[in-house]
């Protein structure tokens, strides 16, 4: 454990600096239009992905790449962990988040989503949170924007019991684009509220699009089914793998907390 702490330890350090370079990199993409910035986004989210296999020893695998569709879109992702939050950013032409607005108070890192026209909502709010929310989401699809949604509102430790909220589903009905749904496990490596980092093979499948118009039922019980057996899988093998590499998986993981 003492050099999965270290590995950990040198690799968060790593971490924030080349997000300060690339935030650096990107000051002169004010001036220019959100896509120029959304590329350099794509670039510190490449640069993590390296610094994650060769310091910390965790590779990744997408699945079902060429399953994503062309154009306006919907996508309904598992939320596990901070990693998806940038590492999704590169399979997407114009993509465009759902986040808390007290994101947006950070500084210049909030000016950066403010630029990219990132979407951000008031949870305290209720109901009209959730009509501006459908609103605004419904405007960026339009304009040919992919929409990445977490169903469950915040991240989920894997083998927590799902949670899928119901405006999710208002928001795709209103967009009236096909919804790609997606499986990960990347809680089992860069878990929430921990700078640990674990080894392994982190997984990202997406799964069959669903074409738009499903009722409202239908819709939150297919993207359900589909996300959870394909999360439960990936998880399990994830699991497995670890406990070939590091002798188990982290308890707090494991149960699920």
């Amino acid at each position: 454990m003492s050099l999965l702490f270290l590995r950990s330890l040198v690799f968060n350090v790593l971490f924030y600096a080349v997000l300060v370079f690339w935030a650096i990199i990107a000051l002169p993409t004010f001036l220019m239009s959100p896509r120029a910035m959304l590329t350099v986004a794509g670039w510190w989210a490449d640069s993590t992905l390296f610094l994650m296999r060769v310091i910390c020893n965790i590779k990744v695998e997408f699945r079902g790449v060429e399953k994503i569709p062309t154009g306006p879109l919907v996508i309904a992702s598992k939320h596990q962990s901070f990693w998806e939050t940038f590492a999704l950013l590169r399979f997407f032409d114009r993509p465009i988040f759902i986040l808390k607005r007290q994101l947006m108070h950070i500084p210049v890192f909030g000016q950066f989503l403010g630029k990219t026209g990132m979407i951000a909502i008031d949870r305290s709010a209720g109901v009209k949170a959730l009509l501006d929310m459908t609103r605004r989401a419904r405007d960026a699809v339009r304009s040919g924007r992919q929409l990445v949604i977490f169903p469950e509102g915040t991240r989920r430790a894997p083998g927590a019991p799902p949670d899928y909220k119901t405006g999710f589903a208002q928001i795709y009905s209103a967009c009236g684009v096909p919804c790609l749904p997606i499986a990960l496990n990347s809680g089992l490596f860069w878990p929430r509220r921990t700078f640990m980092r674990y080894p392994g093979t982190l997984v990202v499948e997406f799964l069959d699009p669903l074409p738009p118009g499903l009722a409202k039922d239908e819709y939150i019980a297919r993207v359900r089914s589909a996300i959870e057996e394909a999360t439960g899988r990936i998880v399990e093998a994830g699991r497995k793998e670890q406990e070939q590499l590091i002798g188990s998986a982290p308890s707090y993981v494991a149960s699920g907390s």
